[in-house]
């Protein structure tokens, strides 16, 4: 008989409790044109992770396989971001609990899935076979903000990408130790995870053209998935103090 693992009641907990969460920010309010603004930070990057024909996606190969690990949530770098959520709900509306893990704390992110991007477009190097996806930060998050993550292929040259979007700024945080630790190295963590998940595409994408196999997310019988696989918090790590019901 399958067991959950241990220490998940209170990620479940504090996931289930993110559908009575709203957005934490006014996004008519957050910068439209992709240029800082006022507090906010705006990032984006692009790495080339694989090359097919041009034309059209090639079945199974480098465009499909990047679309699956980031629909799973899979290309994330698990010592800093790992979520939580349901496999019973659709991608777009899901709600999922990023674990944040910094000098031996877990905080909890809540984030909601508000945009799918499926589509073809016109790029500066020509058309181009778009899929993706965007959050947007919940109450009681450390950051107001949104992000976006496309897979990209340019039907012209054959060559895949991987574009990491958005923009974001500290939220309220009540715990001063957390609020000065945030502003001190939160834009520098999420820069690092910008670039570990940009090389960590490029580096599964290699892997599959080896022909080995692609990881999967960890699903619990009662459908909870864990992503990325194989992430086990350290014995010493503890939640960080009133982030269970933090944010109402």
């Amino acid at each position: 008989m399958r067991h959950r693992l241990p220490g998940l009641v209170n990620e479940i907990a504090a996931l289930d409790d993110l559908r009575h969460r709203e957005i934490n920010y006014d996004p008519a309010r957050a910068p439209q044109d992709g240029r800082p603004q006022g507090h906010w930070h705006v990032d984006s990057g692009s790495t080339v992770i694989g090359r097919e024909p041009p034309g059209p996606p090639v079945p199974g190969g480098p465009w499909e396989t990047a679309c699956r690990l980031v629909s799973q949530y899979e290309f994330a770098d698990g010592p800093i971001l790992r979520a939580v959520y349901r496999s019973d709900q659709e991608l777009l509306g899901r709600d999922m609990l990023l674990e944040g893990r910094f000098c031996g704390l877990r905080f909890y992110l809540g984030v909601r899935v508000t945009g799918v991007i499926d589509e073809t477009r016109d790029g500066d190097g020509g058309p181009e076979r778009v899929w993706g996806w965007c959050y947007q930060t919940l109450q009681g998050h450390l950051e107001q903000g949104r992000l976006s993550y496309e897979v990209i292929k340019n039907q012209r040259t054959g060559q895949v990408t991987f574009h990491i979007a958005g923009y974001s700024r500290p939220a309220s945080i009540p715990n001063p130790l957390v609020r000065w630790g945030f502003r001190l190295f939160g834009h520098w963590t999420q820069q690092r995870f910008y670039r570990n998940v940009q090389a960590r595409m490029h580096r599964l994408l290699r892997a599959a053209q080896r022909g080995l196999p692609m990881p999967v997310p960890a699903v619990q019988p009662d459908g909870i998935v864990l992503a990325p696989s194989g992430v086990r918090p350290h014995p010493s790590e503890r939640l960080a103090p009133g982030w269970l019901h933090a944010g109402r």
